[in-house]
C-alpha cells in the first residue's frame, strides 16, 4: 500500500477565525484547543486523532477541514444574534452553523442555483446555499438550535430555560435535558427514527408530527432566505433511508414548487431525483460523503500551496 501524501482531518469547529480548510501546525493545533468549551463533545476527539495520526505519519501533510467553514459566507443578518453589543463582543457570539462538510457536498452534486439541503441525521440541519455560497442554515452558536433531531430538543423559547433554572433545575440538568434527553427520545422515548416509524402508538406519532412540522417550516424559511428554491436536497441516515419522513414533509412544500414521485421517492437508492417530472423544484436524495468533502479540500489547499 503507498504511503498518503496528506492527511484530512474533519474538525467540528473552526470558530470565526477558521474559514477554510488549513494545514496543521502547532498553532492551529493550539488555536483548536481553545475553541473546546464551543464543541465539548467533538473538538477534544478531533485533537487527539491530529495528535495520533501525526506520531503515525510524521512528516505527513495534516489539513484540518472545518464543518463551520462552509457557513462562513452567512451574511451579518443571518449571523448574527439580537444581543447586547456587550455580550456579542465580550464572548463572541453569533450563529456558526454546523455539518457543513456534508452540506457543501450535497448542494454541490444538486447542481442547482438556489438549493436547501437537509442534513437529517441524529443531528440535524438545514443550509439555504445560492451559487455554492450558504447563506443560511440552522444551527447557530451551537449544533443544539435548529430542527428537531434525535436527543436534541432544537430552538425553544429561551424563556422556558430561565423558568426552569429558576424553578430547581442547575445548569447540567437543563442541558441533559435539551441535548441528551430532548428531540425525538424526549417526545417518544426513543431517538431512533426507524423505531418510530414502525411504531403507531400516541408518542410516536406525536414525535413524528413535531418533527415534520418544523422542518417544513425551517425549509420554507431557507427558501426565503435565497428568494425561491430550485432544488431541495436530503442526506444523512434519516434524509437517505426514511421515504416517509421526505414524502410528508414534501406534502407540505408544494408552495414552493415540491413535488415528489410517489415510486422513485419509495425506491430511491444512492444519489437519485425523487422529484415528479412536472414539479418546479428537483427533489433529491443525496449520500452523505463528507470524506470525499475532506479529500476534495484537502487537494485543494495543497494544490494551491505548489502552485
Amino acid at each position: 500500500m503507498p504511503a498518503p501524501d496528506a492527511v484530512g482531518h474533519r474538525v467540528v469547529h473552526g470558530g470565526p477565525r477558521f474559514r477554510e480548510a488549513v494545514l496543521v501546525d502547532d498553532g492551529v493545533v493550539a488555536a483548536l484547543g481553545d475553541l473546546a468549551d464551543l464543541a465539548p463533545l467533538h473538538q477534544p476527539a478531533a485533537l487527539a486523532g491530529i495528535a495520533a495520526v501525526g506520531r503515525a505519519l510524521p512528516g505527513v501533510p495534516a489539513v484540518a477541514c472545518f464543518d463551520t467553514a462552509f457557513h462562513a459566507t452567512l451574511p451579518a443578518a443571518a449571523a448574527t444574534y439580537a444581543l447586547p453589543r456587550e455580550w456579542r463582543e465580550r464572548f463572541g457570539l453569533r450563529r456558526f452553523g454546523f455539518h457543513g462538510l456534508s452540506h457543501a457536498y450535497a448542494s454541490r452534486r444538486a447542481r442547482a442555483a438556489r438549493v436547501v439541503t437537509c442534513h437529517l441525521g441524529a443531528g440535524a440541519s438545514l443550509a439555504a446555499v445560492r451559487d455554492g455560497a450558504c447563506v443560511d442554515t440552522t444551527m447557530g452558536f451551537t449544533p443544539m438550535e435548529g430542527l428537531v433531531m434525535a436527543t436534541r430538543a432544537g430552538s425553544v423559547d429561551p424563556g422556558v430555560v430561565l423558568w426552569l433554572l429558576r424553578h430547581g433545575l442547575d445548569a447540567d440538568a437543563v442541558e441533559r435535558g435539551l441535548d441528551r434527553e430532548g428531540g425525538l427520545k424526549g417526545l417518544a422515548g426513543d431517538a431512533d427514527m426507524r423505531a418510530l416509524l414502525a411504531r403507531e402508538d400516541a408518542d410516536a406519532r406525536l414525535a413524528l408530527d413535531v418533527y415534520v412540522h418544523r422542518l417544513r417550516a425551517k425549509i420554507a424559511a431557507m427558501a426565503a432566505a435565497l428568494g425561491g428554491l430550485d432544488a431541495l436536497v436530503f442526506t444523512g441516515g434519516v434524509g437517505e433511508h426514511a421515504p416517509e419522513v421526505r414524502a410528508r414533509t414534501a406534502a407540505g412544500l408544494g408552495f414552493l414548487g415540491v413535488k415528489l414521485d410517489e415510486d422513485a421517492n419509495a425506491h430511491a437508492t444512492a444519489d437519485a431525483e425523487i422529484g415528479a417530472p412536472d414539479a418546479p423544484a428537483r427533489a433529491l436524495v443525496v449520500t452523505a460523503r463528507e470524506d470525499l468533502e475532506v479529500a476534495r479540500q484537502v487537494r485543494d489547499l495543497l494544490n494551491a500551496a505548489r502552485s
